[in-house]
């Protein structure tokens, strides 16, 4: 596990957290039960504006168990991060949060191709691609290269949260939950 060394770890967490951008959300929930996908184009920048941009697309695929165990009581992150220091990180603080608890979730993300445009017209032409495709279920993601796994980290806890009042709706009607 994740060492405690004061606040330094949770600056570190936030500093990757704000570094990382979601410019085309979706709106739909996860499935109460069971598994859901969340595709993604994921734009990355070097460490410098002038280092090659490329983009990678992927699929977050968020299981919720059906029968709740007690070895079921913390978070799975697979194929987020490269480096285990990171993927220790993300553990730590997630499984802090009661909206992660029991959940599995897996990254699959493709190769990345190296482009030519710049951030903003990559943005924008996939974007435009998306909208002529019809397409409304896929992100796209905007991150430094060294924080990939923490961009798609982010989509999916935000996707996560957002869909907790609809979960808790359908837990109702099926009386579940009073």
């Amino acid at each position: 596990m994740f060492p405690l060394d004061g606040f330094a770890n949770e600056r570190r967490f936030r500093a990757s957290w704000d570094a990382v951008k979601i410019v085309r959300g979706v709106r739909y929930s996860l499935f109460t039960f069971g598994e859901t996908d969340l595709p993604y184009f994921l734009i990355l920048s070097g460490p410098k504006d002038d280092q090659a941009i490329s983009v990678v697309r992927g699929n977050v695929k968020i299981t919720r168990p059906m029968i709740i165990t007690p070895d079921s009581d913390h978070p799975e992150f697979q194929d987020f991060f490269e480096d285990a220091e990171d993927n220790d990180l993300a553990q730590f603080v997630m499984a802090r949060t009661a909206s992660f608890s029991n959940l599995k979730l897996r990254n699959h993300s493709g190769d990345k191709r190296v482009v030519s445009e710049s951030v903003e017209e990559l943005i924008a032409k996939v974007t435009k691609q998306l909208d002529s495709d019809d397409e409304d279920r896929v992100a796209i993601l905007t991150a430094p290269a060294s924080l990939a796994g923490f961009a798609v980290l982010r989509y999916a806890s935000e996707r996560i949260m957002q869909s907790v009042p609809d979960n808790i709706q359908e837990l109702r009607e099926k009386g579940f939950l009073p």
